[in-house]
């Protein structure tokens, strides 16, 4: 379980102090898929780079099954948007670049690469370079380099944000795929689509602004398995024009806020 308790983050602007968020207390079951949404500046990012370990928090704490956070550690992985791949390395390598940094030989990171760069269907792409795939493909090396380390917890920004409408969907699709028909496993998604994160999720948490703090979290009341029919049903569209409702209020509070 992912413990979030009273978390606050100061950072200093042009001299002054910014509070990016405050007092954010959120705790994510094992094996649940949370997202997280809300405005530009809402604190997504800043929250999951803590939840990561990449940032230390100015107040408050998180904690995995009972441990204070206080770095990265192996039991989480990342997943950037932007793709974040080495441009003089191959699909293989790339994929196993976590499993070098924790010291195994080889033969054997190479062995544990190729079988999520098979999850994510990139077999036969192996001995490619970055620059010779797609967007997509690229982010799927990204993932299979995440799921290569065999992590309990998933942290994801806006792993798709990047990529054009079709080839997102398609995203979409096969990481609900993997989600559903792998090892259970904890994800946290941060995204600025409400389709995406009523797609993907278990639960979502809305964020609001100016400071970043948690507005409402919601129970995605649709079961599994999915499949994209489920976007068409008038239930999902209700659900999803309220989360839009929501979003839109407080984007237009924002504003309001700012223009005084």
């Amino acid at each position: 379980m992912i413990e979030i308790s009273g978390l606050g983050m100061v950072f200093e602007r042009e001299g002054r102090p910014f509070v990016a968020i405050e007092d954010v207390s959120v705790d994510i079951a094992d094996g649940e898929f949370v997202s997280i949404i809300g405005p530009s500046g809402c604190g997504k990012t800043t929250l999951l780079k803590i939840i990561a370990g990449l940032l230390r928090p100015t107040s408050g704490s998180v904690a995995v099954n009972g441990e204070q956070i206080t770095g990265p550690g192996p039991e989480r992985a990342l997943v950037f948007q932007n793709f974040v791949l080495l441009p003089w390395a191959n699909v293989l390598d790339n994929a196993a670049f976590g499993l070098e940094a924790r010291g195994l030989g080889r033969d054997e990171r190479r062995a544990q690469a190729a079988t999520q760069l098979a999850r994510v269907g990139l077999n036969g792409f192996e001995s490619h370079y970055p620059r010779e795939l797609s967007g997509g493909m690229q982010q799927r090396v990204g993932i299979a380099r995440a799921l290569a380390v065999n992590p309990d917890i998933l942290l994801m920004d806006e792993p798709f944000g990047a990529l054009d409408a079709l080839t997102r969907q398609l995203m979409q699709k096969d990481l609900l795929s993997l989600w559903q028909e792998s090892e259970p496993r904890t994800g946290v998604f941060v995204t600025h689509s409400m389709d995406e994160a009523v797609y993907l999720s278990d639960r979502i948490v809305l964020m609001n602004t100016r400071p970043g703090r948690v507005e409402e979290t919601v129970d995605v009341p649709f079961g599994r398995p999915r499949n994209r029919e489920l976007t068409a049903h008038a239930d999902y569209r209700t659900f999803a024009n309220y989360l839009s409702s929501k979003l839109e209020t407080m984007q237009r509070d924002d504003m309001s806020s700012r223009n005084e």
